[in-house]
């Protein structure tokens, strides 16, 4: 078997819960660097999406609040504007059968 000039020895090694574990050195300890190293860059990038999405709920936050206020406040004022339209309405009518 051949290992591209690099040596590989292989070890077993106990953990003190009593499980053991077998490893290998040199190419090996290589690959799992790398693959730490990509696991790594992509935790960063789910840290860096999970922030955008924060601020990205913030702001959607935000906005509902200001478009909730101003619902409200056009409802105000539509009912505002119903209520004196009815009552120009009445005076009319009065005015019609007064006369």
């Amino acid at each position: 078997m051949a290992t591209s000039g690099l040596r590989q020895h292989s070890y077993i090694d106990r953990f003190p819960d009593g499980h053991y574990i077998r490893g290998v050195t040199d190419a090996s300890h290589n690959q799992f660097d790398q693959a730490l190293q990509r696991l790594e860059s992509r935790m960063d990038d789910i840290v860096r999406v999970c922030d955008q999405l924060r601020e990205e709920n913030r702001s959607l936050r935000e906005r509902q609040e200001t478009l909730m206020n101003e619902r409200a406040s056009l409802l105000q004022k539509n009912e505002l504007v119903r209520s004196k339209v009815e009552a120009m309405i009445g005076r009319l009518k009065a005015m019609e059968n007064g006369s």
